[in-house]
């Protein structure tokens, strides 16, 4: 990521998936409040997927980069968001 952009969270769903619903919830309200670009992707969807994702999912990604799977911390996924928009403010 250039350091004056704005992080991207991916969140990598499938259809049926329990995990992604709580996942999506966190995801949602902490990109909400932080003014984060969020974008969910369902697996089948995907083409030439990680063949990891199929056994991490739900998997966020930011910047393309796994950042959690199977459980999202709402505590780790907003300090690693506050992070990196302090370091493009001050870029």
């Amino acid at each position: 990521m250039d350091s004056t952009q704005t992080p991207t969270v991916t969140l990598i769903t499938k259809p049926g998936c329990h995990l992604c619903t709580l996942a999506r919830d966190v995801v949602v309200r902490v990109t909400g409040e932080l003014g984060v670009t969020f974008d969910e992707r369902s697996l089948p969807d995907i083409v030439d997927p990680d063949p990891m994702w199929w056994e991490q999912i739900p998997v966020t990604l930011i910047d393309g980069e796994i950042h959690d799977y199977w459980r999202v911390s709402e505590r780790r996924l907003r300090s690693e968001l506050s992070e990196r928009l302090g370091a493009a403010r001050s870029a």
